[in-house]
């Protein structure tokens, strides 16, 4: 690896998990310290005792990303660990660890739905929050937030979860304009149909294959395939881009 994070720490909301738990360790790979903040404590820690043993620097911190006692505790701990904060990966969210209803729009209970915004949107906006402090003092920072393609073309049967990776588009440009004078960079990803379950069924197997058909690259996306955005904006080579979405969906939505 190019060790383009040497020095820097970085957060991972939903660290222990899917594709939050590949961000977490290729951010480690890259020189960065860790901090996997999770609701899942026990995901946290079997993360950190996986990056400890290969020599990376790593914390577990058990976070619930609505709970605003809770974010600001995981921003002290980081900057208490490693002595600062640079690199906020806001990627919890309900999806798969904490499953969702795939249900028509008129048929999702409204406790789902206040639920889905706490976690994706809220959750973003908490954690953000939290870290901002850090990063102003140090005149530099990067977030990182992460949508999905469904917000740009829309999918059927879990509008709550598209509405959420929706309202995280103009929740980046908003971050963007706000920070940028305080020398943080606020950027989005928005994955297409990823291969994140750790021990996919048959049916999600099918699910993910069937996305491909509408690539311009045709195959299944693996989470590896949102690292090097991920790295990219973490980095120095991103200090002059924000407010800015990228997708990474080997081209099924361009725009």
């Amino acid at each position: 690896m190019s060790a383009r994070l040497n020095g820097r720490v970085a957060i991972v909301t939903g660290g222990g998990h899917g594709i939050g738990r590949a961000y977490a360790r290729r951010l480690a790979e890259e020189g960065a310290s860790v901090v996997i903040a999770e609701i899942d404590a026990k995901a946290a820690e079997a993360v950190v005792e996986e990056l400890s043993a290969d020599g990376f620097q790593a914390l577990a911190v058990h976070t619930d990303v609505t709970s605003p006692d809770s974010v600001k505790e995981m921003a002290r701990l980081a900057a208490e660990k490693f002595g600062r904060i640079d690199i906020l990966v806001n990627n919890a969210a309900i999806f798969i660890s904490v499953p969702m209803s795939r249900a028509p729009f008129d048929e999702i209970d409204p406790d789902e739905w206040d639920r889905m915004m706490a976690v994706n949107v809220k959750g973003a906006w908490l954690s953000s929050c939290a870290v901002a402090p850090y990063m102003r003092d140090q005149q530099y920072g990067k977030i990182i937030n992460i949508s999905s393609g469904t917000a740009l073309k829309g999918s059927d049967n879990r509008i709550h979860y598209v509405a959420s990776k929706a309202a995280i588009l103009g929740f980046t440009k908003t971050l963007a304009n706000e920070l940028g004078k305080e020398g943080v960079c606020v950027n989005c990803i928005a994955p297409g149909s990823t291969m994140s379950e750790e021990n996919p069924n048959d049916a999600i197997k099918q699910r993910r294959a069937s996305a491909a058909s509408t690539r311009a690259i045709p195959r299944t996306q693996m989470p590896e395939d949102m690292l090097g955005a991920v790295v990219f904006f973490s980095s120095a080579d991103s200090d002059f881009i924000t407010g800015q979405t990228l997708v990474v969906d080997g081209g099924s939505c361009m725009h």
